[in-house]
């Protein structure tokens, strides 16, 4: 069994999923948070079943009172919370000058209030043991204009810059703050954006209509691609490396 305690949030989505397995099979204790109580429950279950040790915590991220409550709760029940990994995200898509002040609000609720909640309940209590590691799962987006894509590219940006900046202020006391930044991984939020499956061979051939080159490596990511990387970078091995972002999208921003 893993000596630390795990908090995923997002945790019935498709990369939040993938990390929570990842981490269990590893080992490690997982404590799964995410606001759909059903999909939570099935994931729970299901890993259950296989014997890895995650248990189930409903909890909206947006709501600051009720992370502060779920993480109280947590550390209760499971111990000291050593791993942190924000997975939680939505997506609104659509032109910039379309995107009204609900869809607006309600990306950055999640991929930047949910962030900046969770990540200052949890490490408030890192800081007085004096160790911890925080993963944030933001976007290659927000570092490269996306057409359609505005207020998802503008809230991943913010919590990229957020978590690096609590990286730095947190350094002294031995806690790490890095994030993976995801291309086109096959999860639900992708194939929201598909009208049909002819959407997965366009987005590897890339669209210059839109602007986007395409994925190099010629595949659009697994789940358990971004887990990986999400796994390495709480891990000891990653022990000297912080605020740093890690790309994972074969190459679709050109290593920018």
């Amino acid at each position: 069994m893993d000596e630390h305690t795990a908090l995923v949030t997002g945790a019935a989505g498709g990369i939040g999923a993938a990390v929570t397995r990842a981490l269990a099979e590893r080992g490690t204790p997982v404590a799964a948070v995410d606001k759909d109580t059903g999909r939570l429950t099935e994931l729970v279950d299901k890993l259950t079943v296989d014997g890895l040790p995650v248990w189930a915590f409903a909890a909206d991220v947006t709501d600051s009172a009720d992370v502060e409550s779920v993480v109280g709760l947590i550390e209760r029940a499971m111990g000291p919370v050593d791993h942190l990994v924000n997975a939680a995200g939505v997506l609104r898509a659509g032109p910039a000058i379309q995107c009204t002040d609900e869809d607006w609000a309600a990306t950055f609720a999640v991929n930047v209030n949910g962030v900046f909640h969770m990540s200052r309940s949890v490490v408030t209590r890192m800081v007085s043991r004096s160790r911890g590691a925080i993963v944030t799962v933001a976007s290659n987006a927000a570092g490269t204009p996306r057409d359609g894509m505005a207020a998802y590219a503008a809230s991943k940006a913010a919590a990229t810059l957020f978590t690096k900046s609590l990286g730095l202020e947190v350094a002294r006391h031995g806690i790490r703050c890095n994030l993976v930044a995801p291309g086109s991984t096959d999860t639900p939020m992708l194939r929201s954006m598909w009208r049909d499956e002819a959407a997965a061979r366009a987005t590897i051939d890339g669209n210059p209509d839109a602007y986007r080159v395409g994925i190099p490596l010629g595949r659009i990511a697994s789940p358990s691609d971004i887990a990986d990387a999400v796994v390495f970078l709480l891990s000891d091995r990653a022990r000297q490396i912080t605020m740093h972002d890690l790309t994972v999208d074969g190459g679709a921003s050109l290593g920018v």
